[in-house]
């Protein structure tokens, strides 16, 4: 950032000559609510799930800037805290909050745009998937479903999950790492790993079968999900807001050990057909749409 906040924009360097642009809304009530998360929980999740687009195209996060609707009992205490969210999940990519605007509303809105530089690379899309390439997936999957569920049943219960939904933990640095290893497609999983792995899916052309095997389910999430008559697989599958990332790669390709392959890259089965395919589940399921009935 050449020039920060106090002016009528922002002036930031673009040192690869190409700027990576994602947008984001939250809405309280839809995305959160006040009585669960803090103010700073609150900017460290509006700024995570823009960040994680950026590393999802394989780029580096440089700022971001901010349109903030606020109602007016929100407290000068609140939005310090949310600010002070805001730059600290910021801080851990090395980026900045580079200004934005605020109006009084009658809920609390935010509109967050993050910016990113490629550092030389090419863009790692959507649409790059290859039949016999292997879909691995990086961060946590099923921890917000689980901790939205837990918050909304009112009962006790492992914080974990409950900090997960207020707080998403993205894997950053798995992004650039992907893009460097020769990540033929990649995506942030906001909502829901079968919903957004149909989006690689349907860009390139191709079907994804997912081994549900592979998939992390941690035991503290099986037996919370037992306690509230819940399908714990069905929070992994489905479960948005954890920001994990999901990228398709070369067979051939070595993962680190924070990428973990949960299927593979197969011909499309034709029209008609589903493109994302779970074996042993009676249905593919589905995951957040923000239209959906």
């Amino acid at each position: 950032m050449l020039l920060g906040p106090g002016d009528d924009a922002a002036v930031l360097r673009a040192p690869d000559g190409r700027v990576v642009v994602s947008t984001d809304l939250l809405i309280e009530g839809r995305h959160f609510r006040r009585d669960w998360s803090s103010g700073y929980d609150i900017g460290r999740k509006a700024a995570a799930q823009n960040l994680s687009d950026i590393v999802a195209m394989g780029a580096q996060p440089t700022a971001l800037v901010v349109g903030l609707g606020l109602p007016g009992d929100a407290s000068a205490d609140w939005l310090d805290a949310l600010t002070d969210g805001l730059a600290d999940e910021c801080a851990l990519v090395g980026a900045s909050v580079a200004g934005g605007d605020i109006a009084r509303s009658d809920t609390v809105v935010l509109g967050v745009t993050a910016l990113g530089d490629l550092a030389g690379r090419a863009p790692v899309t959507r649409s790059g998937a290859r039949p016999g390439d292997v879909v691995a997936v990086a961060g946590r999957l099923g921890y917000a479903a689980a901790g939205l569920a837990l918050l909304s049943s009112g009962v006790a219960g492992p914080e974990e999950f409950a900090a997960a939904h207020r707080r998403p933990v993205p894997p950053y640095a798995c992004g650039p790492e992907a893009a460097a290893l020769g990540a033929t497609a990649m995506l942030d999983v906001s909502d829901g790993l079968v919903q957004d792995l149909g989006h690689v899916a349907a860009a390139a052309g191709v079907r994804i079968i997912v081994d549900p095997a592979t998939l992390p389910v941690p035991p503290a999430m099986a037996a919370l999900a037992a306690d509230l008559g819940a399908d714990v697989l069905e929070w992994v599958l489905t479960g948005g807001e954890d920001h994990a990332l999901a990228a398709t790669f070369p067979p051939e390709v070595s993962l680190p050990p924070a990428w973990r392959v949960i299927g593979q890259v197969a011909e499309a089965a034709g029209t008609g057909g589903a493109v994302v395919e779970v074996p042993g589940r009676a249905e593919a399921p589905g995951g957040w749409d923000h239209f959906r009935g």
